[in-house]
């Protein structure tokens, strides 16, 4: 009987299901999307029993669309969209309020108070992140503070807190498991990367009680079975990831200095920095990248907000295009933007800057500037803002990167790779399974429940698509002086009212 592992990938807009086989093939894939709730301005939720319905829905559909038996599938891995943040009731298991979206700014206010009184380095020491409402500790706060009754039901320790990963194990297990791995328990901004425990100063600190917290497990080992709804057969569930340190294991970074980006509607670039953390001195987050047995391996994290999202302005507001893959033909068109500059900080800019008052900008605009300019500069910024960041990893890390891994949609432009590679003199590598987050999880279940032997036979699997050498050009040095001059120009902007 073949045999398999199944990957469930929740993610910020839809939950798919990918099953794997021992090669570390795609057998199957289901996605289904679901709503995004926008209360107010900034504000963005999730229902959490839609998460669910969503997530079983496509798990059931890949078993009947492959006709596989529960029997054959040996393990199941997760990984999810980060930082959400799920409060529910332990009795009837039933979420007290929508699930607050790690993209949600409700909170920023509150962080910009804390960061005035004075409480960034010591969250930093302890947590590897800044003080920004994208973690899950002020999410969970807001909670408590806000809706009815929930601050009692809390000391009466009848409500539980999960990102999205434990609020699934729950539902799978009936309730049986509150736990959570040390890769999402480290983007809640409660969680001490250092001693690998919740921070009972930061529980304080955001006055957030320790019986609301999910049990920490590593990223790889049996947390519990699959009981109810799948019938008799249990299935173990053995590995958990969040989904960025899942592509990071996908892309088999496993080794000090690797690096990958994900490029997507943002793009999320981590670098293995070995088993011991590094603190941040150009506003990176210092992150849990999966743990293996004793093994701790930690990473360095930037966050791009708007990635292949610029795109998408292009065709659906500004309308240049009528789809997303004709960027790279108009791109193309021109030989370069002749002078223009986009910065597109439609939501701020992310790392190094950290400027949430940010706003997108074209800069160098003439009586000749066409369409094409204005998608190649959009093309090229994705590139650009990836370059800084991982400059200011290399600075931190004090390692110097020889290639980057590279997945996500926008891997599909060749112009976008060739001008990432020209731009950060460096290789960029693209696998033939670019389903890394998905395969990120697959594997830590699949270690797990012994599917696979060991790192060295996941490594075999891991297999190169393209490989993209640096050609010199004689511009760089130009063009990146003149794209650090429009991110300063839009941070003066920002800055000063």
């Amino acid at each position: 009987m073949k045999e398999y592992i199944i990957a469930l990938d929740q993610g910020t807009t839809s939950s798919r299901a990918i099953l794997f086989n021992k090669k570390g093939e795609i057998v199957n894939i289901a996605q289904k999307e679901f709503q995004q709730i926008y209360p107010k301005s900034g504000w963005v939720e999730h229902d959490p029993q839609e998460i669910w319905s969503s997530q079983f829905a496509v798990m059931t559909e890949v078993f009947a669309k492959s006709k596989t038996k529960l029997d054959s599938i040996k393990g199941i891995g997760i990984t999810n969209q980060r930082e959400t943040t799920v409060v529910w009731n332990r009795r009837t298991g039933e979420p007290i309020y929508n699930a607050i979206v790690w993209q949600d700014r409700r909170t920023a206010d509150y962080c910009a108070k804390l960061i005035k009184e004075g409480h960034l380095e010591k969250v930093q020491e302890k947590t590897g992140l800044l003080i920004d409402s994208y973690f899950s500790a002020t999410k969970i706060k807001w909670i408590l503070d806000n809706v009815k009754g929930a601050r009692k039901l809390a000391e009466r320790k009848e409500l539980a807190f999960g990102t999205i990963d434990s609020w699934l194990i729950w539902n799978l297990t009936n309730g049986e498991k509150h736990v959570t791995d040390v890769t999402n328990a480290s983007r809640t901004m409660l969680y001490n990367i250092n001693t690998l425990e919740w921070d009972k100063d930061l529980l304080s600190l955001f006055d957030i009680p320790e019986s609301l917290l999910p049990e920490v497990k590593s990223s790889s080992e049996i947390y519990g079975e699959t009981s109810g709804e799948l019938g008799s057969k249990r299935i173990p569930i053995a590995g958990i990831a969040g989904d960025q340190q899942a592509a990071l294991f996908g892309q088999m970074c496993t080794k000090k200095g690797m690096a990958k980006n994900t490029y997507g509607t943002g793009c999320f670039l981590l670098m293995n920095i070995g088993n011991k953390p590094v603190k941040s001195s150009n506003k990176l987050v210092t992150t849990i990248g999966w743990k293996i047995g004793k093994e701790v391996v930690y990473a360095l994290e930037g966050s791009i907000f708007i990635g292949g999202a610029v795109v998408q302005w292009l065709r659906d507001e500004l309308k240049i295009i009528k789809k997303s893959s004709d960027i790279e033909a108009l791109a193309t068109s021109v030989e370069d933007t002749d002078g223009v500059y986009l910065v597109p900080a439609f939501a701020g800019l992310g790392a190094p800057y950290w400027d949430s008052n940010a706003r997108g900008t074209i800069f160098g605009i003439s009586r000749g500037t066409t369409d094409a300019h204005i998608a190649r500069a959009a093309l090229e910024s994705i590139a650009y803002q990836t370059h800084d960041i991982l400059k200011a990893m290399e600075a931190d890390s004090k390692t110097k990167i020889k290639e980057l891994r590279v997945d996500g949609g926008a891997t599909e432009n060749k112009f976008l790779l060739q001008f990432q590679a020209d731009v950060l003199k460096s290789i960029v590598v693209k696998p033939k399974i670019t389903e890394t987050t998905a395969m990120g999880a697959a594997f830590l279940a699949g270690l797990a429940v012994g599917f696979w032997k060991n790192l060295d036979e996941l490594q075999d699997l891991w297999q190169e698509d393209i490989r993209i050498e640096a050609q010199k050009t004689s511009k760089l040095k130009k063009n990146l002086n003149e794209w650090k001059r429009a991110v300063n120009a839009v941070i003066y902007w920002s800055n000063n009212e």
